[in-house]
């Protein structure tokens, strides 16, 4: 059986100018091309598009997943292909690959088997440089900041308060906790400091929220850096970074135009981390495919407990939409783990764990359905390895909770063998039953938000906020800025803090233990449990596998 990888080497791809001119009218100087498959849309166009009407808005989400993940991207390519398939004009919304998981456990995420978006490899690892971008860009305010203090600190900076931590796009666990600054007056002042991931950076969150350069400048010379003695908060604007800043990211807000390995147009665009930031491709983006297709598909990063809720708390607080209904992705491996089965030991994946496990379904089903007010179809992500019995129990229970369950075969079958959710995901949309609903209102107090989301969505009993978190808090409530949404930073792998508690647990407690503040992303990050913004390499990382030949020829992508 190929690897994705070889079938997307395999596949003949069209020239992204013309096949976006015919396909979604876009006039060939909009875009600037990268090479002959992949371009960038011209802000101007975006700008152009803008009065346009808004096509259906489908969400495709998850099941808590076991590590290699259920295949949600997949899906999401497969239902864009299929609604083509059956004569509707759709387009997809994705993230942006990180290259620390392509690296380290993923080893790729551009979709599947035969629903992928192309060219892979490109997409997988530098594509068209907005990553690249953002770290520079974050990376430069970092060094204007140390800048800044060795000059003689005109604004006061307290070197113990300086917030804003430096990013690469790689998991490095060593970088987590440095000292700057060594080797003598030369250097600047001694100081701790810390690398982040550059998808949990504020700049990854800036460049996917803002709408326009003139907001993207804005938000970025809203940055808090760090504190002065008195506890004054010091900006991007402060030190005029801001400028410059956006200098840098100016090309990197266009959105990026690639298709699938059927033809169809896809934006890839953005790519901030579901555990740790947002978890959604760029709003401009998004609002652009609303504007050129009848259906647009976009996923939200990880479960619904962490995806959907930050898709309907941030993204669509944040930019209007309207999404229409939701696809929930499911997969037996993942039901039977968290049914009790161990993956190491073959033997202990029964019915009896497949059964166990459907308490996690059902209860992102209930979240989709009452906390986010939106008709959800639950997707089966069909491995090779699962029995006829096994699906028969899910669709017997979906459909005891009155949910449409459709069997998808995309990785083997595109377009086509997601079909019957394609008419399943017209239908919620023709129906117009959305009522797109947000957890807590804007005027609530960060404390009331975080309660509102471990009670409703995890189930928590309780809250408890560390001493730091709580002074944090309490100071960014009294500085103005309670009126942000809050950005839950905890494990994928539970509805708690655990990754161990499996299924669906209740009663437990949620731990926030340092609060974050993106002021100019405009949203309060609660960093919770033992998850961390810098990730590390697992022991065996995918990197191990991915290779290059004397041709050129990459191998090891997945």
């Amino acid at each position: 059986m190929p690897t994705d990888i070889e079938i997307a080497q395999a596949a003949i791809l069209q020239k992204i100018l013309p096949l976006a001119s015919r396909r979604l009218d876009l006039p060939e100087d909009s875009l600037s091309p990268f090479g002959h498959y992949k371009a960038k849309l011209s802000l101007d166009e975006v700008q152009r598009l803008s009065a346009r009407k808004d096509g259906h808005l489908v969400l495709v989400t998850a099941i808590s997943p076991t590590p290699p993940g259920e295949g949600k991207t997949t899906t999401t390519v497969g239902l864009g292909d299929a609604l083509n398939h059956i004569g509707k004009h759709a387009m997809i919304c994705l993230r942006e690959p990180s290259l620390g998981p392509c690296f380290g456990m993923k080893g790729g995420a551009a979709g599947g088997g035969r629903a992928q978006v192309v060219p892979m490899e490109d997409i997988n690892l530098h594509f068209t440089g907005d990553f690249h971008a953002i770290g520079l860009a974050n990376n430069l305010l970092a060094a204007l900041i140390d800048n800044h203090i060795h000059h003689g600190n005109a604004l006061h900076l307290d070197v113990r308060r300086i917030t804003w931590r430096r990013v690469i796009d790689m998991n490095d666990r060593a970088l987590r906790e440095i000292n700057v600054g060594l080797g003598g007056p030369g250097n600047g002042y001694p100081r701790e400091d810390g690398f982040d991931i550059v998808v949990a950076s504020e700049v990854m969150a800036i460049v996917c929220l803002a709408t326009s350069l003139a907001d993207l400048k804005r938000r970025l010379g809203n940055i808090v850096v760090g504190y002065t003695s008195q506890k004054r908060p010091v900006t991007a604007r402060d030190l005029k970074a801001d400028g410059a800043m956006a200098a840098l990211l100016k090309d990197a807000l266009a959105p990026n135009l690639v298709q699938t390995l059927e033809g169809n147009l896809a934006f890839v665009h953005g790519g901030p981390f579901a555990n740790i930031a947002h978890g959604c491709n760029s709003l401009i983006a998004t609002q652009t495919a609303l504007k050129l297709a009848d259906y647009v598909v976009t996923e939200a990063g990880f479960g619904a407990d962490l995806g959907a809720e930050k898709f309907i708390d941030i993204k669509c607080r944040k930019g209007g939409l309207q999404p229409a209904c939701a696809v929930l992705v499911a997969t037996v491996r993942a039901l039977k783990y968290h049914g009790g089965a161990d993956p190491q030991k073959p033997g202990s994946d029964s019915l009896q764990a497949l059964e166990t496990g459907l308490a996690n379904l059902q209860r992102h089903v209930e979240n989709i359905q009452t906390l986010y007010g939106l008709p959800v179809i639950v997707s089966i992500n069909r491995f090779d390895s699962d029995q006829a019995a096994e699906i028969a129990m899910i669709e017997a229970f979906c459909s005891s909770l009155g949910v449409p369950c459709v069997l998808a075969t995309q990785w083997a079958d595109g377009g086509a063998g997601a079909a019957d959710l394609a008419h399943a995901v017209v239908r919620a949309c023709e129906q117009g039953a959305a009522k797109p609903a947000e957890l807590y209102a804007d005027a609530e107090p960060l404390a009331d938000k975080i309660r509102a989301i471990a009670e409703k969505v995890y189930r928590a009993a309780e809250v408890v906020f560390e001493p730091k978190a709580l002074a944090q808090m309490l100071e960014w409530q009294a500085g103005g800025y309670g009126h942000f949404p809050v950005c839950i930073a905890k494990t994928q792998y539970s509805f708690s803090t655990d990754p161990m508690l499996r299924g669906a647990p209740i009663g437990h407690v949620l731990r926030v233990r340092e609060l974050r503040l993106n002021a100019g992303a405009e949203f309060v990050v609660a960093i919770c449990g033992d998850i961390m913004t810098m990730p590390g390499l697992p022991k065996v990382p995918s990197a191990e596998r991915i290779d290059v030949d004397d041709a050129g020829r990459i191998s090891g992508l997945f």
